[in-house]
């Protein structure tokens, strides 16, 4: 069985090209943004001026600013910064949309309460099976048919093997999982990973230190996963160590981007300012390190990247906190 009218809220990067890439699976799909700007656009020509310029979207497609307009949808993607889900699920309350399953695509946990995506959805839309899509995505590469696959995590298995028959590809493969908190995991922290690595970069410092980053970051993760009843082993996959590797060393990589210019020298201030959108692990950072210390978990290199961008730490003197912490073995046990 597969589930034919297909709604994705948000018409950012990663939403526009989630439409696109459902389309050509042959699927039903309606794309609700907020900016008026970007719904006539698309419906005008057929791109995303805003968000992926130059890159045409299926024209089957339709775009709505009108979330009542997704009253027919028999799964939501939801594809809108990690800050905004609980407002945009309250939209979706408020428009009284069918208790279909929503698939969240955003990364990152929110700040005020430290919840993961799906403990806000659950509160907030608690009448529906909540899953999660995530892994290494370039929504640019994926718009353009570069092969690319996900993790599509899901409690209900049966549930989410239809979800992935629905939207795979040639092009676009989900791998299914049963494990919602550690794929969640895995794509928030991995952006947290991701400033560190571009920091350490724009230090001047080699493959050496990113690929300490990514190991010892990776053992942050499955630890942070296992302490909120995830699976470490988990983290072997494309939400974990997939998302993990490709974000850590690209500079398609807005985290990155942002950590590189941070370790150049920039001040916070102005490097905010030109990034003009959102940067997920900055927030995460702060949101991670206070539930981890709620749980006792040790995320050194989370920690670090938090005391500097939110607790106006000291670049050098993070780096020299962790390089000189107790020596310890590599795997528990």
């Amino acid at each position: 069985m597969t589930l034919q009218r297909i709604a994705v809220v948000g018409a950012g990067a990663w939403g526009t090209a989630l439409a696109h890439l459902v389309a050509r699976a042959g699927r039903d799909v309606i794309l609700w943004g907020r900016d008026l700007s970007v719904i006539a656009a698309v419906t005008r020509t057929r791109e995303n001026p805003r968000y992926q310029s130059g890159l045409s979207i299926d024209p089957a497609v339709l775009a709505t600013a009108n979330i009542k307009e997704l009253q027919h949808a028999e799964t939501v993607l939801l594809a809108v910064p990690a800050q905004e889900v609980r407002v945009v699920a309250r939209q979706i309350t408020d428009a009284e949309l069918p208790a279909v399953p929503v698939l969240c695509c955003a990364k990152g946990l929110e700040v005020s309460t430290g919840l993961l995506m799906s403990e806000v959805l659950e509160e907030e839309l608690p009448d529906r099976h909540i899953g999660c899509l995530s892994g290494p995505t370039f929504a640019g590469e994926a718009m353009r048919g570069m092969p690319t696959a996900v993790t599509l995590a899901m409690a209900d298995r049966g549930l989410g093997g239809e979800l992935a028959r629905s939207l795979g590809t040639t092009t676009f493969r989900p791998y299914l999982s049963g494990d919602v908190i550690a794929a969640e995991v895995g794509g928030a922290v991995k952006n947290v990973l991701a400033i560190a690595c571009g920091i350490a970069n724009g230090l001047g410092f080699g493959e050496n230190t990113r690929a300490t980053l990514i190991t010892r970051g990776l053992a942050e993760m499955s630890r942070f996963a296992e302490a909120l009843g995830g699976r470490a082993e988990s983290m072997a996959g494309l939400a974990g160590l997939g998302d993990l590797a490709m974000t850590c060393g690209s500079h398609q990589s807005r985290n990155f981007q942002f950590g590189e210019a941070l370790g150049q020298g920039r001040a916070l201030a102005d490097v905010l300012a030109a990034a003009g959108g959102v940067i997920e692990g900055r927030h995460t950072a702060e949101a991670v390190t206070t539930r981890a210390q709620t749980l006792d978990v040790e995320l050194p290199i989370c920690g670090a990247v938090d005391h500097v961008l939110n607790r106006d730490g000291n670049l050098r003197v993070a780096i020299e906190r962790l390089m000189n912490r107790p020596l310890r073995a590599e795997i528990d046990g």
